[in-house]
């Protein structure tokens, strides 16, 4: 996970596109994801790929306390590493995460923030039938941002999880 944290590419996108430059730091991010699962009951799960089992990145869901003018919300978000972009592992992944959000957790509206310009992660937004209910600023570096969401209701409920180890 350090060396998708470190990828400069990677973080682009993420805050203010500053890397995780250590392993102290990746630990730190990942014990405050596992406190995320013990207090909401949800969190982020590692994505893998089956035929090698390599790690590939995350996906998952949390709540956005970073931008308070959404909440109460669930937000799902994904990080891969550049070497899996491309191949539909974050649309897959993500569409497992939002099954689990609205099956397992009773989620009844999930939201995905993206900072305007991230078109790879507005075209997954898009193939998980989310839509843009409005812009905003990241208060912590500025950016423009949009709100995008997907109501339970308007989820694919034909999506099939295989959920096989």
């Amino acid at each position: 996970m350090t060396a998708i944290n470190s990828d400069p590419e990677v973080m682009r996108w993420i805050g203010d596109g500053s890397v995780h430059d250590g392993e102290e730091q990746t630990r730190s991010t990942m014990a405050m994801w596992q406190r995320g699962w013990e207090s909401e009951g949800f969190g982020l799960f590692a994505v893998e790929v089956r035929a090698t089992g390599e790690l590939a990145g995350f996906t998952g869901l949390s709540v956005p306390h970073y931008l308070p003018e959404v909440l109460p919300a669930v937000e799902i978000g994904w990080r891969l590493g550049r070497s899996f972009w491309g191949q539909g592992l974050a649309t897959e992944a993500a569409r497992a995460a939002l099954d689990f959000g609205f099956t397992e957790r009773g989620l009844e509206r999930i939201v995905s923030i993206v900072q305007v310009g991230n078109h790879a992660s507005e075209r997954i937004m898009g193939k998980l039938g989310m839509r843009v209910e409005r812009g905003s600023f990241d208060p912590h570096c500025g950016r423009a941002i949009r709100i995008h969401a997907v109501g339970h209701h308007a989820h694919d409920a034909t999506v099939t999880v295989d959920r096989s180890p």
